[in-house]
Protein backbone atom coordinates (compact mmCIF):
# COMPACT_ATOMS: atom_id res chain seq x y z
CA UNK A 1 0.00 0.00 0.00
CA UNK A 2 1.41 3.76 -1.11
CA UNK A 3 -0.68 6.40 0.71
CA UNK A 4 0.29 10.17 -0.81
CA UNK A 5 1.01 13.36 1.53
CA UNK A 6 -1.87 14.65 0.22
CA UNK A 7 -4.26 11.61 1.55
CA UNK A 8 -3.76 12.00 5.13
CA UNK A 9 -6.20 12.09 7.62
CA UNK A 10 -5.46 15.53 9.45
CA UNK A 11 -7.65 16.25 12.76
CA UNK A 12 -7.04 19.55 14.95
CA UNK A 13 -7.74 18.65 18.37
CA UNK A 14 -8.29 21.65 20.74
CA UNK A 15 -7.39 21.09 24.17
CA UNK A 16 -5.91 17.73 23.69
CA UNK A 17 -6.04 15.40 26.82
CA UNK A 18 -7.16 18.60 28.46
CA UNK A 19 -3.79 20.61 26.92
CA UNK A 20 -3.70 23.71 25.69
CA UNK A 21 -4.18 25.40 22.46
CA UNK A 22 -5.03 23.38 19.30
CA UNK A 23 -2.97 19.86 18.49
CA UNK A 24 -2.80 19.35 14.50
CA UNK A 25 -2.57 15.60 14.40
CA UNK A 26 -1.98 14.30 10.89
CA UNK A 27 -2.22 10.60 10.90
CA UNK A 28 -0.17 8.44 8.39
CA UNK A 29 -1.87 5.38 8.90
CA UNK A 30 -4.93 4.98 10.37
CA UNK A 31 -5.45 1.63 12.71
CA UNK A 32 -7.35 -0.48 10.02
CA UNK A 33 -4.23 0.17 7.19
CA UNK A 34 -1.85 -0.97 9.60
CA UNK A 35 -2.86 -4.55 11.34
CA UNK A 36 -1.01 -5.45 14.19
CA UNK A 37 -0.50 -3.62 17.92
CA UNK A 38 0.14 -0.02 16.01
CA UNK A 39 -2.60 2.37 16.93
CA UNK A 40 -1.39 5.47 15.94
CA UNK A 41 0.96 6.41 13.41
CA UNK A 42 1.30 10.23 13.22
CA UNK A 43 2.71 13.71 13.13
CA UNK A 44 1.69 15.99 16.24
CA UNK A 45 2.00 19.76 15.15
CA UNK A 46 2.34 22.18 18.25
CA UNK A 47 2.42 25.78 17.96
CA UNK A 48 3.90 27.81 20.48
CA UNK A 49 1.59 27.58 23.92
CA UNK A 50 0.26 24.38 22.43
CA UNK A 51 0.38 21.30 24.57
CA UNK A 52 -1.28 17.64 24.77
CA UNK A 53 -2.70 17.53 28.93
CA UNK A 54 -1.03 14.60 31.36
CA UNK A 55 -2.54 11.49 31.13
CA UNK A 56 -2.02 7.49 31.45
CA UNK A 57 -1.54 5.18 28.96
CA UNK A 58 -3.23 2.00 30.15
CA UNK A 59 -2.63 -1.18 28.36
CA UNK A 60 -0.37 0.67 25.71
CA UNK A 61 2.80 2.43 24.89
CA UNK A 62 3.18 5.74 23.74
CA UNK A 63 6.78 6.41 21.66
CA UNK A 64 7.43 10.46 21.04
CA UNK A 65 9.86 11.50 18.24
CA UNK A 66 11.21 15.33 18.25
CA UNK A 67 11.53 15.92 14.56
CA UNK A 68 11.66 19.57 14.83
CA UNK A 69 11.94 21.98 17.74
CA UNK A 70 12.03 21.76 21.11
CA UNK A 71 9.29 21.09 23.95
CA UNK A 72 8.68 20.50 27.44
CA UNK A 73 7.97 16.56 28.62
CA UNK A 74 6.23 15.29 31.73
CA UNK A 75 7.74 11.61 32.11
CA UNK A 76 6.33 10.77 35.57
CA UNK A 77 5.92 13.54 37.73
CA UNK A 78 9.58 15.23 36.33
CA UNK A 79 10.05 17.86 33.56
CA UNK A 80 12.63 17.82 30.87
CA UNK A 81 13.53 19.13 27.84
CA UNK A 82 13.43 17.00 24.35
CA UNK A 83 15.23 18.60 21.44
CA UNK A 84 15.17 17.99 18.07
CA UNK A 85 16.37 14.41 17.24
CA UNK A 86 15.37 13.00 21.29
CA UNK A 87 12.62 10.34 21.86
CA UNK A 88 10.98 9.96 25.15
CA UNK A 89 8.90 6.19 25.59
CA UNK A 90 5.36 6.17 27.98
CA UNK A 91 5.13 2.12 28.63
CA UNK A 92 1.41 1.15 30.18
CA UNK A 93 0.62 2.67 33.39
CA UNK A 94 2.82 5.74 32.69
CA UNK A 95 1.80 9.00 33.08
CA UNK A 96 3.14 11.83 30.06
CA UNK A 97 2.81 15.38 28.95
CA UNK A 98 4.35 17.05 26.54
CA UNK A 99 4.28 21.10 25.54
CA UNK A 100 6.04 23.90 23.10
CA UNK A 101 6.82 26.40 25.25
CA UNK A 102 9.00 28.04 22.49
CA UNK A 103 8.61 30.48 19.90
CA UNK A 104 9.05 27.84 17.16
CA UNK A 105 6.50 25.12 15.45
CA UNK A 106 7.27 21.61 17.35
CA UNK A 107 6.51 18.55 15.45
CA UNK A 108 6.52 15.33 17.22
CA UNK A 109 6.00 11.86 15.64
CA UNK A 110 3.82 9.78 17.81
CA UNK A 111 3.41 6.12 17.44
CA UNK A 112 1.13 4.09 20.33
CA UNK A 113 1.41 0.22 20.48
CA UNK A 114 -1.27 -1.75 21.83
CA UNK A 115 -0.14 -4.56 24.35
CA UNK A 116 -2.81 -7.07 23.27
Amino acid sequence: MIKRKDDFRIVYNEHMKGGDGTAKIIHYAEKEEIGGKCRLLAKIVLEPGCSIGEHTHVDEEEIFYIAKGSTAYYDNGTWVTLNEGDSAICLGGQTHSIANRGEETAEVIATVLLYQ
